[in-house]
């Protein structure tokens, strides 16, 4: 499946904004959901958002929904537009690709190693 790469996280004063990007180095297929996700220290890993490649529909979660945006862009990158950022946003934030419309982090077989996203009050 090739490898997704994120970059964009650093350090952001609650109320400021960041964008994130998720590159694969292999093709993204129509069939594939990409999300992004996110883990706060001591804490499991919590869905974020997703997109199905093939239509641009989007689903996030109730926690970010109305400040984040997920996107596509060619050829095959990923972005989370964050704003309104709040200190519990803080986290590591992870893309990943399923073939599965899913919140589920077991659903998704292919991961990126992270950007840490840190929301000073």
């Amino acid at each position: 499946q090739g490898q997704l790469v994120e970059s964009g996280g650093g350090l952001v004063q609650a109320g400021g904004s960041l964008r994130l990007s998720c590159t694969a180095s292999g093709r993204i297929f129509s069939s594939h959901i990409m999300a992004w996700f996110r883990q706060a220290s001591g804490k499991e890993r919590e869905f974020v958002a997703r997109l199905r490649w093939s239509t641009g529909v989007t689903y996030y979660s109730d926690s970010v929904k109305g400040r984040f945006t997920i996107s596509k862009d060619s050829p095959y990158t990923v972005y989370l537009q964050m704003n309104s950022l709040k200190p519990e946003d803080t986290a590591v934030y992870y893309c990943a690709r399923s073939t599965d419309w899913s919140s589920q982090p077991s659903d998704y077989t292919n991961w990126g190693q992270g950007t840490q996203v840190t929301v000073t009050v």
